[in-house]
């Protein structure tokens, strides 16, 4: 196929921006701040926060005035995803640029990242950047290859460990390789494999974490530095039963006639949104707001755990699906970029990127050569305002080893979903066309078969065997 037919069948297949077929890189000036410097990037990253939980992205409920503002100040990804619908593969596919068909960690298991594997933040650390993580890590143990200052972080502060993080007072975090206690919290005594239940709640680990990102801040001024803020809010403490939804106080929503957990998840999303609020307004009192490149996102969709319930808020917004789903309510997440003068107040973009295309993204904005062999493609062309020049991917695929194992595939506007592939590997494959279908509610999967066959092609190809996350036959 030469170029013209292929870009043609691109667009005919929903790609936007299908008339660049080849990677492009936006000038230096063009990917620099104001005063010639590289720029900061902060990516913030909340956990199990739905498509529809935020304002910007429709929520009517909870209030989010700071993330509001800054899909106002930036740009909004409408077309944007999860590396995976759970925690664990979903931050190995942000920080390795490796959907779940490649990368190491496909599930939520404690397995460490290698000492091969290389991450965003160990290429921004030889390009010059200070680099820091605080909140959750869940890609390697005390001791293991996989802590993070083993994979390129200089500083590091929280959770190593996700079921850990459940607990949102804790005895203990992790300050690099030490741990610190809490002061003032105590737990019951785990179950075998646990980390317990709440009995003292003295110091709110959110509240440390927002407390450290303001410091990591002002510590490294100066730049460049890459801050990769991993906010355990609102996910449940699954332990705690229907008092999961852990919060100081329920805030603004104490008085309202709700059941406590749904008070819960509100008041945690906005005690967030204060915080972005004062993140946000410190960069700006240090004068480098205008050079810090600034990402919103979550993990995957809505959880319904602690308590919670997901269709109380609309939190999934118009998406079928919660959080280990493979419908778009379980991946599709909301996301934000910020960067005054480069990115277009208040513009929207419907690119379909993901997880792994973060890698490269910041690559191409710290001026770092793009590592060959991964799966993301720099989205930064989108960011500038210059669509014409964005590579798009091909397809997009997920993989996930709980429930049966599933499968997914978007490929423009066409969506395919494979459940239960432990018992038919080869079993019947969902369709949707989300360009008029986008709740997944019309499967038409017998109208389009050869579009079925397809995308049942690109989930045989997409994934490399796994000793970890086998498929039949493997």
């Amino acid at each position: 196929m030469n170029k013209q037919n292929r870009r043609d069948f691109l667009k005919m297949m929903g790609f936007a921006g299908a008339s660049s077929l080849l990677p492009s890189c936006a000038s230096a000036a063009r990917t620099r701040g104001r005063r010639g410097k590289k720029p900061n990037i902060i990516f913030i990253l909340a956990d199990d926060l739905g498509y529809g939980d935020v304002g910007c992205f429709g929520q009517k409920t909870i209030q989010t005035p700071n993330i509001d503002k800054l899909a106002a100040e930036g740009m909004r990804l409408t077309d944007h995803y999860a590396g995976s619908t759970v925690c664990a593969p979903s931050r190995c596919c942000l920080m390795t640029a490796l959907h779940s068909g490649h990368a190491l960690v496909r599930g939520n298991a404690r397995l460490p990242l290698r000492p091969e594997d290389v991450t965003v933040a160990e290429l921004l650390k030889k390009a010059g950047y200070a680099t820091g993580i605080i909140g959750k890590w869940g890609l390697g143990e005390a001791g293991s290859t996989g802590i993070p200052n083993r994979q390129g972080f200089d500083y590091w502060f929280g959770y190593l460990n996700q079921r850990h993080a459940h607990n949102y007072y804790p005895e203990f975090l992790w300050k690099n390789e030490d741990k610190i206690p809490l002061e003032g919290n105590k737990l019951t005594k785990p179950a075998e494999g646990g980390w317990g239940v709440s009995a003292k709640q003295v110091t709110y680990s959110h509240d440390l974490f927002a407390a450290e990102a303001l410091a990591f801040v002002e510590n490294n001024k100066k730049g460049p530095f890459f801050l990769y803020l991993a906010l355990t809010i609102p996910h449940a403490n699954n332990e705690a039963g229907n008092k999961g939804m852990e919060v100081p106080d329920f805030g603004p929503y104490a008085d309202k006639d709700w059941p406590d957990p749904q008070k819960g998840h509100a008041a945690m999303i906005t005690r967030m949104d204060r915080d972005i609020g004062k993140l946000m307004a410190r960069l700006k009192d240090l004068g480098i707001d205008d050079n810090t490149f600034v990402l919103f996102s979550s993990d995957n969709g809505p959880h319904r755990e602690g308590g919670a319930d997901p269709n109380f808020f609309k939190s999934s917004g118009p998406l079928r699906g919660y959080k280990r789903a493979l419908y778009e309510g379980g991946i599709r997440v909301p996301t934000i970029v910020r960067w005054p003068g480069r990115i277009e107040p208040g513009s929207k973009s419907e690119h379909i990127s993901a997880f792994w295309d973060f890698l490269p993204t910041c690559c191409e904005l710290a001026g770092v050569k793009i590592p060959k062999g991964i799966d993301g493609i720099s989205f930064v062309s989108t960011l500038l305002g210059r669509p014409d020049r964005q590579q798009v991917h091909e397809y997009m695929y997920w993989e996930f080893h709980e429930q049966g194992k599933k499968q997914a595939v978007r490929w423009g506007h066409w969506k395919g979903v494979r459940l239960n592939v432990a018992k038919n590997p080869n079993g019947p494959i969902e369709l949707y066309n989300l360009k008029i279908d986008l709740g997944e509610q019309n499967n038409v999967a017998k109208k389009h078969p050869e579009i079925v066959a397809k995308i049942a092609e690109y989930m045989k190809a997409a994934r490399t065997p796994s000793g970890h996350w086998k498929m039949p036959g493997e």
